[in-house]
């Protein structure tokens, strides 16, 4: 498999988004970003090193939240998804609409979540 990533998100699923994003200013002084395509919003924080850290006000259980989710910079998620099947790799969510592009969610050898996700305007796969 030729994907490598430059760049990561930590993906929160949170109960209460508001509550989330005054903690987090508050606490650890971050510019959060309101960002439109979820419900309220979802918020995004750029951290150095090409990290960020997401915000998503949606039910979720202790073991899938948070996520570790590597963006696909040059696109061809579709091919890297077909290529983690190949390895025998379990998927959980195959390639599909997220906000802004494609995501597709699957299990390291321990069972902990793992997400990819991929700007809409590049292409799904470039075989």
């Amino acid at each position: 498999m030729s994907f490598k990533p430059k760049s990561a998100s930590i993906v929160f699923y949170v109960s209460d988004i508001e509550r989330t994003e005054a903690f987090y200013r508050r606490t650890f002084n971050l510019d959060l970003i309101r960002q439109d395509g979820a419900e309220p919003f979802w918020l995004q924080a750029s951290l150095a090193g090409g990290l960020e850290l997401i915000f998503f006000q949606m039910d979720g259980q202790r073991g899938n939240t948070p996520a570790l989710v590597f963006d696909v910079e040059g696109g061809g998620i579709d091919d890297i998804v077909a290529d983690l099947v190949a390895e025998g790799v379990t998927i959980v969510t195959p390639v599909s609409e997220a906000p802004g592009g494609w995501s597709a969610d699957f299990l390291d050898p321990d069972g902990f979540g793992l997400g990819l996700w991929q700007a809409g305007e590049l292409p799904r796969s470039l075989r």
